[in-house]
């Protein structure tokens, strides 16, 4: 049977918007021999390499679906690790962008990277709780560590031992013989689970951080070898430890005894922490906005802060009248050991704007520690600090914040020239050049739920969610009026047919209609024309609006209320026509299409119905989403549309057939809002990842048998365990089940 239907392919044309994951590490990489300047981060599947001089991306290492979760640099500084949401390691050449290795031994989320002094090994702990040591010169792995009980947040090799230490939520810390493949030692000082660690002073010690408020730390030794026991007694303590814990190895020459404390003055538990490649500076911070840096001091240093300790103490007890015998047995007593306080010394926290979620460090040859951090707020910031010099203060010396909205993306649109894409977020609202993804304008507004060009697009309108409609000169980047269009949040916008005005609905219950003038600008002194709106009509409903849209004969508007229905009005009467109900969940998204002959509305109870707009019958239901369906709108000039919803999926679909076409690669989280350019070219859409994502027509004919083969070849996959992530969908969470109150709570927040 030969094909009855073409349709053309639609493929990823870009992502946009996000400068670093939330849920990834940053790390210092060397480029073009330069080092502190270059930083790598997860861009959702990408990896972003940024100029922290110029404040530019220098490079982007592609990745294909799934979410990039970790991230190492090689000590030869040529490569880079980067852990999955999949569980694959893959390893990119930092000349040539390409991948040179692919470690596939994961069942879930890769946690944590790390490589050996000499790059030849690489460790991988995962959400599977599971450890592998990776052989990268012959690209096999070498063992597999299981033992841990809690998934893995973070390893660290030893330089001058074959042993790799393991933290675990487990609460444990283990050291592992990687020339025996067993776990020797096991560390259960912690109470809750150990978040990070890190090996300072070659070997010397280990710092631990967990929930508490101090970091532990440990003495790492070797073993005497001289001082040998005999048999019957070395029995005896094997014995004696074994009952105590059966995983230490006390014939095992590495030691491990607790050296002391380091108090933390941040609050919450300890999220990340990390040390510089010479293991002298390490960092921490927890859930508040700053960074604490500890330094391990040399064998000198230290014992010149011990002496000038030891000054004080002498003259401190000679105050209280201590004879000379007390004074020479403190002095004989104290200069036998180093203490901690000695050797470790705190230097200035760094305050950062918001919530870090990583940092890296690295420190250069005159004492100059440079701190990359990656924020909550979708920013990456750099900071300086002279560590060898006295009461100094960090200096942030870069931010890069600009290149993206630091809240999620709540809505998106395409111009008539289909050239530019204008996004509202919880703080602004950006300009977007389509074909370079360049941020052309920023302008700070409070929270936008909708948006869209003036025809003509020199203008933007914003709806944002305290009611107002704010009207901007996105060519100026200046906010021209707010209007006190609604008392409740503004849900919706859309142009009137005509072009010559808009409609806005909103959750005060009312529709109303606007009409675009020109009023003399009486601020400036050229008294030149500015765009204004005249408000001409209202409609009053008796729920909240969810969504409005006029079909394009300009006969009918379409309004969705909290109710779950969809009432259809005559526009120029304002008289009822038809009633849509069958929803069980309120309607969200809806639109109409070109001919005026159907309506498609997305529905909370996860479903897309489609409708004849002349008897209001239900062609139609599919169940199209996983969960919440937010945006749907028709392509130009055909019965086809998109839908994006809070399962994250992107998918097009015939209004005709009712054939679901393709699922395009979607977000990590909810996506909110989707558009679809005039020419039908290109759909962009964004989401809870704080990516917008753009796709393109391209020739490639699609065929639906063969998609449908490949969606249920996955679904299988899923099915018999052989697959239990689900691409690009890290953490996701299927909705439980919903009910009308709760849905109307969500809308009436």
């Amino acid at each position: 049977m030969g094909l009855t239907k073409q349709y053309l392919r639609y493929i990823s044309a870009g992502n946009f918007n996000i400068i670093a994951s939330q849920n990834c590490n940053v790390v210092f990489i060397t480029l073009e021999g330069q080092e502190g300047r270059f930083v790598a981060v997860g861009a959702c599947e990408h990896i972003v390499i940024w100029d922290l001089r110029l404040g530019e991306k220098a490079q982007v290492l592609p990745g294909e679906k799934a979410v990039v979760t970790a991230i190492c640099a090689s000590p030869n500084k040529r490569h880079v690790a980067a852990g999955y949401s999949d569980g694959n390691v893959q390893v990119y050449d930092l000349k040539s962008t390409e991948v040179i290795s692919i470690f596939s031994g994961h069942r879930s989320d890769v946690t944590t990277l790390v490589y050996d002094s000499y790059g030849h090994k690489l460790a991988s702990g995962s959400k599977d709780t599971d450890v592998i040591v990776w052989d990268t010169v012959a690209e096999a792995g070498l063992c597999r560590l299981g033992g841990h009980r809690g998934a893995i947040t973070q390893l660290a090799f030893m330089t001058h031992h074959s042993v790799l230490i393991s933290a675990s939520k487990d609460t444990f810390v283990k050291f592992w013989d990687l020339d025996t493949h067993h776990c020797f030692k096991t560390l259960v000082g912690h109470q809750t689970e150990v978040w990070a660690l890190s090996v300072m002073k070659e070997d010397q010690y280990l710092v631990t951080g967990c929930g508490d408020a101090e970091l532990r730390v440990w003495k790492l030794s070797q073993r005497d070898h001289d001082s040998e026991q005999n048999p019957v007694e070395h029995l005896a303590s094997s014995l004696e430890l074994t009952i105590l814990d059966d995983t230490d190895d006390p014939t095992h020459p590495l030691q491990c005894h607790k050296a002391g404390s380091l108090l933390r003055g941040g609050r919450g538990r300890v999220v990340s922490m990390f040390s510089d490649a010479s293991g002298q500076v390490i960092g921490c911070h927890g859930t508040d906005m700053q960074i604490e840096l500890f330094q391990f001091l040399s064998e000198d240093d230290a014992h010149v802060r011990m002496k000038k300790r030891l000054k004080k103490e002498r003259k401190k007890k000679k105050e209280e009248n201590m004879d000379t015998d007390q004074q020479e047995q403190l002095t004989d007593n104290t200069t036998i050991q180093l203490s901690l306080r000695d050797e470790v010394k705190r230097l200035p926290s760094i305050k950062l704007s918001n919530k870090p979620k990583s940092f890296d460090l690295v420190l250069g040859n005159g004492g100059e520690l440079r701190v990359a951090a990656n924020l909550s707020n979708n920013t990456l910031e750099l900071y300086t600090i002279q560590s060898s010099v006295k009461d100094t203060e960090p200096s942030c010396l870069r931010s890069i914040m600009n290149q993206g909205h630091h809240s999620e993306v709540r809505a998106v649109s395409f111009s008539s020239d289909n050239l530019a894409i204008v996004s509202g977020s919880g703080e602004s609202v950006k300009l977007w050049n389509r074909p370079s993804q360049i941020c052309l304008r920023t302008v700070t507004t409070e929270y936008v739920l909708s948006t869209i060009f003036v025809p003509g697009d020199r203008h933007v309108l914003a709806g944002l969610k305290n009611g107002k409609l704010i009207i901007i000169d996105i060519a100026a980047g200046d906010i021209l009026e707010e209007i006190p269009a609604h008392t409740n949040e503004l849900w919706s916008i859309c142009l009137q047919p005509d072009m010559r005005g808009c409609v806005t609905g909103g959750g005060d219950k009312t529709v109303k209609f606007w009409q675009f003038e020109l009023v003399v600008d009486e601020k400036s002194e050229s008294k030149a024309k500015v765009l204004s709106l005249l408000h001409t009509r209202t409609l009053k409903l008796e729920d909240t609006v969810l969504c409005v849209r006029v079909s394009a004969n300009g006969k009918f508007i379409a309004v969705a209320l909290l109710d779950s229905t969809v009432k259809i009005f005559f526009v120029d009467t304002f008289k009822f026509y038809l009633s849509l109900y069958g929803h069980k969940l309120p309607v969200l998204c809806m639109d109409i299409s070109a001919d005026s002959t159907l309506i498609a509305t997305g529905s909370a109870d996860r479903n897309i119905k489609i409708w004849g707009m002349d008897f209001g019958d239900c062609h139609k239901s599919i169940f199209a989403h996983d969960d919440s369906v937010t945006g749907i709108q028709f392509v130009a000039k055909t019965h086809y549309f998109f839908s994006c919803g809070k399962d994250g999926k992107v998918k097009e679909w015939d209004g005709d057939t009712y054939d679901k076409i393709i699922t395009l690669h979607g977000h990590a989280g909810e996506a909110w809002s989707l558009a679809v350019s005039p020419n039908g070219q290109f759909v962009v859409s964004s989401g809870a990842d704080r990516v917008i994502r753009l796709y393109e027509k391209s020739d490639q004919p699609l065929v639906l048998e063969d998609e449908q083969e490949e969606e249920r070849e996955q679904q299988e996959a899923l099915a018999t365990g052989e697959q239990t992530v689900i691409p690009g969908q890290p953490g996701l969470n299927l909705p439980s089940k919903k009910t009308v109150g709760s849905e109307k709570a969500v809308h009436m927040m």
